[in-house]
């Protein structure tokens, strides 16, 4: 199998599905959760949101030292001192992911950041350009990537490319939502071969929350 067409599998059981009512783990829980996913095979092993609680930082740190076949990550705002708690809970691991976010559509640049699409375009350079100067394996998503103004989304992907980010990730729904603008996420399957044809080498992602009944 060519790099190509590997599939890339990118768990956020710890991270993301603790959000889930009822759902929060114990560091001893999520431990034996990473070793199980070790043992199965999952590539990247999205540990904890470090800058969130001491609780995190402590899991993501432990985690990072047990892991022997999967990348632990940690996700990170677009701020430095959100990556750098990344980097120093992962710092242990001889491989590591750094996945840092920023809030992409109209409604949350506006109202959740407060920011000028211009400035969020700078907030991306600046943030994805200090990650990879820790690592070499960045993870770049836009919150809200379906509600987000397509010409703006080929923007800000090749503005997060060319900064460093090795992989590009749109979540097909809002997260707080789970609401998406179907003509954005049809646009994405006629617009993505402008990320495939990208001299620089990213890994692209969905993110597809399952539905609920």
């Amino acid at each position: 199998m060519s790099d190509k067409d590997k599939v890339i599998i990118f768990d956020t059981t710890m991270r993301d599905g603790e959000q889930s009512p009822g759902a929060s783990m114990s560091i001893e829980e999520k431990i034996q959760i990473a070793r199980i996913f070790d043992e199965l095979g999952v590539d990247i092993i999205e540990a904890g949101f470090p800058i969130a609680s001491p609780g995190d930082f402590e899991a993501v740190t432990a985690i990072s030292k047990i892991l022997k076949n999967s990348i632990p990550c940690g996700l990170s705002r677009a701020s430095k001192k959100d990556i750098d708690a990344c980097h120093e809970a992962l710092k242990a691991a001889p491989r590591f992911r750094i996945h840092t976010f920023i809030s992409t559509s109209p409604l949350h640049m506006k109202f959740k950041l407060n920011k000028s699409p211009e400035q969020v375009v700078d907030a991306i350079k600046e943030s994805v350009t200090y990650a990879r100067n820790l690592t070499d394996d960045v993870e770049w998503s836009c919150e809200d990537g379906t509600r987000t103004d397509m010409d703006y989304m080929c923007k800000i992907v090749e503005t997060a490319i060319s900064c460093g980010a090795t992989t590009i990730n749109i979540p097909v729904f809002s997260d707080d939502y789970q609401l998406s603008n179907t003509n954005n996420f049809n646009l994405l399957n006629n617009d993505w071969p402008y990320v495939q044809h990208n001299p620089k080498a990213v890994y692209l992602s969905i993110w597809q929350p399952p539905k609920i009944s």
